[in-house]
């Protein structure tokens, strides 16, 4: 019931499924990990802002790319029979493992405004911490944050079916 409830039913829910957790994730993450690189000040927050826009297309087209590849891992680990929670979290796990890889690179193209060697030849150094930053920030806010309005979204749809097909009873 919690699949059912808690997560998309469509490509329209999708979207909006994506468009939450990435808009979330992407004005968390690329913060903290710039700050993380840089030092914590408004200045480096001030021009971070200035390319998120560009990060955040990056991400929505990586989420595409690596949408099967992420779920076939899933399903390497996963069982049917696992609960709800270890599918989120696995999930979770296998789409920040493929994207953070990527993003480690690409998200330091952005940010520089330059492409370079430098984040090809410091990814191992960096990696295992935004690969931390970003899974942290999917499994304990992104995508609870999703679910949650996803939940929200179906329970008033069902109501809404409910009371249409009582309306239709009471007409007959």
């Amino acid at each position: 019931m919690e699949f059912y409830m808690k997560l998309p039913r469509n490509k329209k829910e999708f979207a909006l499924f994506m468009a939450i957790i990435s808009i979330i994730s992407v004005n968390i993450i690329a913060p903290l990990i710039t700050c993380f690189e840089m030092g914590f000040s408004m200045s480096v927050w001030a021009n971070v802002i200035k390319v998120i826009p560009f990060i955040w297309v990056s991400v929505v087209l990586l989420v595409l790319l690596t949408h099967k590849p992420s779920e076939w891992l899933a399903g390497k680990i996963l069982a049917k029979e696992d609960s709800f929670n270890a599918h989120m979290v696995i999930n979770a796990l296998c789409a920040v493992l493929l994207m953070s890889i990527f993003l480690t690179v690409i998200g330091t193209w952005i940010g520089t405004r330059q492409i370079t060697m430098e984040p090809i030849r410091t990814f191992f150094y960096k990696w295992p911490r935004n690969f931390a930053i970003a899974f942290a920030v999917e499994v304990a806010i992104a995508q609870p944050i999703a679910r949650y309005v996803m939940l929200k979204m179906h329970q008033m749809k069902d109501m809404k079916q409910q009371g249409n097909m009582q309306a239709e009873a009471t007409v007959e």
